[in-house]
Parts: C-alpha cells; structure tokens; sequence
C-alpha cells in the first residue's frame, strides 16, 4: 500500500459485572479466515482513498481508507516504534502477534503486515467491522457459554506466550456471533519471563501448539521484527507456563 501436557478444563470464570452484552446471535465478523495471504498482498498493494483519524488509543492510528471491491475496505494505520507514554510501543510486535496467531492457529488476531504510508513505515492492520469493544469484567451470556469462556482461556494464554502487557477494552473486540477478536499488540514481546496474567484453566489445543513450536520456527515467522532475545523469552515464558500448569487442577 503506497499512499496510500497438561490436559486440563476448558472452563475459565470470566469476572462478572453488571452490564451483558447486547448482541443476537448472528454472522461473525471475521471474515480473514481461510483468506489470510489473499488480504495480506490486498491490504499491501490496495490504492488508498482517504483516512480519518481513530479516537480510540493512546498511540493515535488512522483508519486508512482502501479502495472498494477488495475484501478488505479498510486498515488502521499506526507508525509507532519507540518509546511513548513511559512504555515501548512498536508497531512491528503488532505484526509478530499476527504471525505467532497463524502459527497457532489460534485465528483471533485479524491480519497485520507492514506497509508505507506517506513516507513512513508501519503495519496496516484490517478494520473489522460490525464489532464493539469488551472490557472482560463485563458479563457475557453467549448462547454456547462454555465455547465463548474457552476464547477467553485462550486469550490469556497467548497474551502470556507473547508477553503482551496491554490487554483492555480499546484493543479487545465482540462481533455479534460472540467471538473474541484481539487487535494491537504494540506492547507484546517484553523483556524476561514473567508471565501477564495468571492461568485458572488451559485449553489443550492451544497448548499443545504452544509446545511443538520452536525456537527455529518463532525465528523463521517473527525474526524480521523482533530480536533474538525477544524469541528466546517466549519459548521462558512457555516454560513458565509449562510449570504454573503442573499446579492447576485437574478437574
């Protein structure tokens, strides 16, 4: 774009609040499945035809408008990479949270690639539309509950593989068929081993996956933005993960 193994309970309590969600059950909003490559070369190559900008995060991106008749009508555009607000925030952890979500499969972090803009690099991550922001201490009745707590076991576990210390309401999404959508992941990829939340439940898929992943494989997907240290302190970080799980019930 130019211009442009341990098996444990799937079950996590999500913090109860006093508000619930509004939404009926209805099409989900994440359209990129199965779709990824074709939307990653669409958002890096799409003539774009106006922007505007988002009045929701501290790092101040833009929504880029694309040209119509692709699958994709818009991105948002950060071009952060330094230190902002007393933290480290980098738009190129945006873009490895999307490539270690691929290599989980874990499909809840919408496309992210790096582009130029204006003369400025940074990452183009695909707007979802039809979506609001959830804060996790509001209660939520999905139709298929434990499906719905599953994705929030799952969240939490990959903010701690990742290191992402920056999980809120402003980059946490809802779609109208209850599913989780994870955006901006500025401040993922920190330093050490300390894990960001703690671990009541673990789904068996997802770690699992966490385990087969390599050191080799984090380098090959994500080496191009983050250093080498930062990819050894995930594979610490799963190892941490790895010995808290060892206390988890197995109920």
């Amino acid at each position: 774009m130019r211009v442009r193994s341990t098996v444990l309970g799937l079950v996590v309590c999500v913090t109860c609040g006093a508000a619930v969600a509004a939404f009926q059950p209805q099409a989900g909003s994440k359209t990129w499945l199965g779709k990824h490559a074709e939307i990653e070369q669409f958002i890096k190559t799409a003539k774009t035809v106006g922007e505007e900008t988002i009045k929701v995060g501290v790092t101040k991106p833009q929504r880029v408008l694309l040209a119509p008749g692709g699958p994709v009508a818009a991105v948002a555009f950060s071009r952060v990479h330094g230190r902002h607000l007393g933290y480290w925030d980098s738009y190129k952890a945006d873009i490895a949270a999307y490539e270690v979500d691929k290599l989980l499969q874990l499909d809840m972090v919408p496309p992210v690639v790096e582009v130029r803009y204006r003369d400025e690099l940074g990452r183009a991550s695909m707007w979802v539309d039809n979506v609001r922001m959830w804060d996790v201490k509001e209660q939520v009745v999905a139709p298929d509950q434990l499906a719905f707590q599953r994705q929030v076991v799952r969240m939490k576990m990959f903010d701690d593989f990742i290191g992402n210390t920056d999980r809120n309401a402003g980059n946490l999404l809802l779609d109208p068929a209850y599913n989780l959508i994870l955006i901006d992941h500025t401040r993922a990829f920190t330093a050490g081993d300390k894990l960001v939340t703690k671990l009541t439940r673990v789904d068996r898929e997802l770690w699992q996956r966490m385990l087969a992943i390599t050191e080799a494989q984090l380098k090959d997907a994500i080496g191009k933005w983050v250093m080498g240290s930062q990819i050894r302190d995930v594979i610490k970080r799963r190892n941490r993960m790895a010995a808290e799980i060892l206390t988890l019930p197995t109920t």
